[in-house]
């Protein structure tokens, strides 16, 4: 799969989640029911890495000078307000 082949997380959350009410009907021959499946669990994967690929960014956002993610008195992740650089 190419890169202009390879849609956003967003187009293939929908797409995935039209191919599932098609397959919840039951009303579809066994051929294209498997063909359908099989373009459910590309579509999953592809979900799933590209909330693997973010979560990773969002964890470098949240480590500190040292490489380690920066804990608040809770030991939740620290959050830095966003100011948006115009003061």
């Amino acid at each position: 799969m190419s890169a202009e082949e390879t849609p956003s997380f967003e187009a293939a959350l929908q797409k995935l989640d039209e191919i599932v009410q098609k397959l919840e009907k039951g009303d579809l021959p066994l051929e294209q029911s498997l063909v359908l499946y099989e373009e459910g669990i590309r579509l999953s994967r592809l979900c799933h890495a590209k909330l693997e690929e973010a979560e990773g960014m969002i964890e470098l956002l949240l480590k500190d000078n040292r490489g380690e993610i920066a804990l608040d008195a809770a030991g939740h992740p620290k959050k830095t307000p966003f100011t948006g650089g115009n003061g």
